[in-house]
């Protein structure tokens, strides 16, 4: 696939999402605007647009690869689905009637209500060191992917390809914010749905399958076995850790998270907001199981053209880029592009509105559309874009995918402590915290996790965690603040 081709595909890409940018912030770019999209968001563009930023680059690349895996993952990620699906039900039952009866702009503003001001600035804080190193770590990622198959031909430093990606995100996020980003995720979404349709059906056809020899094909093959129930103890794949996991992780990564939440809060009301939800949850159950059936049928193709690749998240770029012609090269590319991106201008809007809320006071000052509260979100925006570039260059500077992959797991373990918080605050209502001792619960918390991530076979009998560790996670946290709690005094009547 020719370089130049890729590349003038991507210019035009960004050309759509900067129109779009200029067309929905030409008549209003004012805080409110960025902030929350002015509460009229539609909710079928809502969710629609989340499919895009639930579904990382990462995903698009890494959950077909997996089917292969030597560990033998076949369909076993389904299983974190179902599990996802569960969390999406208790968020939209639980939480957002929550958010929307405190008319929050920031969810973290609830943990200043229950708990404290150190609570509440230790929540957002979280939030922000996780999303940032969360996001980075997506974006690198995705960034090698376009180094080596773009880049690298004409010369480009590492460094140059992080700031072009980077000043394209920016340019169409910096006025419009959330107004802009659930336009042009649903776009992305769109294309990313679009791609891996296309996808099956480039592979089916040179394979000269047909739609229902293909799913034949799958279901007799070695890779489509979704439920695990052996070995508990020792294996990741088992049943219950996985729907665990994935319930608890999405609850805390998506129900406590600024990023996927602000944009629920953007549609007119909590009815609409559930509809997103309900509907959301179906289509991204429905879109993971094409993604995971990608993944069996590139491993048939490997398999019938003797192609093999050293890592399995490389699978899928090396065939659609390589083997199968222009058209799905681009289908490709088009789809990557807009997994990563629609992820990554959701984080950096909504870190810079965590920012400005939780930091910065906007939601306590008058005036918030004034142009100099205005400005200061402008330097709010670029600062972030700017840690965003730093963080990633420090990654590829590291040059160890082993020590990269810790730092970004240790960064999704920060959001068991959000876990404990929020349960704390939602259903202890006679104790009151210390609240000067949560920002040091919180950080014990996730550094017990990865020991026990670490050391967990030794110390337990042979058990090795997954995702269900963020549930441990969260008990220390909940533990940690009950035990350092103290029961608040009535006030006295009069």
């Amino acid at each position: 696939m020719a370089p130049g081709i890729l590349l003038a595909f991507i210019i035009g890409y960004f050309l759509v999402l900067i129109l779009i940018s200029w067309l929905t912030s030409r008549n209003s770019s004012d805080n409110d605007t960025f902030f929350v999209a002015n509460r009229n968001s539609k909710w079928y563009l809502v969710a629609f647009g989340m499919i895009g930023t639930a579904l990382s680059g990462v995903t698009f690349i890494s959950v077909p690869g997996k089917v292969g895996a030597p560990s033998g993952d076949q369909f076993a990620y389904f299983q974190f689905v179902l599990g996802n699906a569960a969390g999406f039900i208790i968020i939209a039952t639980v939480l957002l009637p929550l958010y929307y009866r405190l008319k929050l702009t920031s969810i973290y503003s609830y943990i200043e209500t229950a708990l404290g001001t150190w609570s509440y600035k230790t929540a957002a804080g979280i939030f922000l060191i996780s999303r940032t190193i969360g996001s980075s770590f997506r974006l690198y990622l995705v960034v090698i992917v376009l180094q080596k198959f773009i880049f690298d031909s004409y010369h480009v430093p590492f460094a140059v390809t992080v700031m072009i990606c980077l000043l394209l995100i920016w340019s169409y996020t910096f006025k419009g914010g959330l107004k802009t980003i659930i336009i042009t995720d649903s776009l992305q979404t769109l294309f990313l749905v679009s791609s891996v349709f296309l996808s099956i059906f480039f592979i089916c056809r040179s394979l000269h399958l047909n739609v229902f020899e293909a799913a034949e094909t799958i279901k007799n093959s070695s890779y489509s076995k979704i439920f695990f129930w052996n070995d508990l103890l020792s294996s990741k794949l088992h049943f219950s850790k996985q729907f665990l996991g994935g319930l608890f992780i999405t609850v805390a990564m998506t129900g406590l998270d600024q990023d996927l939440m602000q944009k629920n809060l953007s549609c007119k009301n909590i009815g609409e907001a559930q509809k997103n939800m309900f509907s959301f949850t179906a289509v991204f159950v429905l879109i993971n199981i094409f993604f995971l059936s990608v993944g069996a049928l590139l491993y048939i193709y490997a398999a019938k053209n003797s192609i093999s690749v050293t890592k399995t998240d490389y699978l899928y770029p090396t065939i659609a880029l390589n083997y199968l012609g222009v058209l799905p090269a681009i289908v490709f590319m088009l789809g990557l592009t807009a997994a990563t991106f629609a992820t990554t201008d959701s984080a950096l809007t909504a870190l810079t509105t965590s920012f400005c809320i939780d930091f910065l006071n906007f939601n306590k000052k008058q005036n918030t559309n004034s142009a100099k509260m205005v400005n200061v979100r402008h330097w709010v925006h670029i600062g972030f874009s700017v840690l965003l570039f730093l963080t990633i260059i420090i990654f590829n500077s590291i040059n160890n995918d082993a020590v990269v992959s810790a730092i970004f797991k240790v960064a999704s373990y920060t959001y068991g402590p959000l876990l404990g918080l929020y349960s704390f605050g939602l259903f202890v209502k006679q104790q009151q915290v210390n609240d000067k001792l949560v920002p040091f619960i919180c950080l014990v918390s996730p550094l017990v996790c990865y020991f026990l991530s670490t050391s967990s076979k030794n110390l337990l009998g042979g058990y090795v965690f997954d995702n269900e560790l963020i549930i441990v996670n969260g008990l220390i946290t909940f533990f940690g603040l009950m035990i350092t709690s103290r029961r608040k005094s009535l006030m006295p009547t009069v």
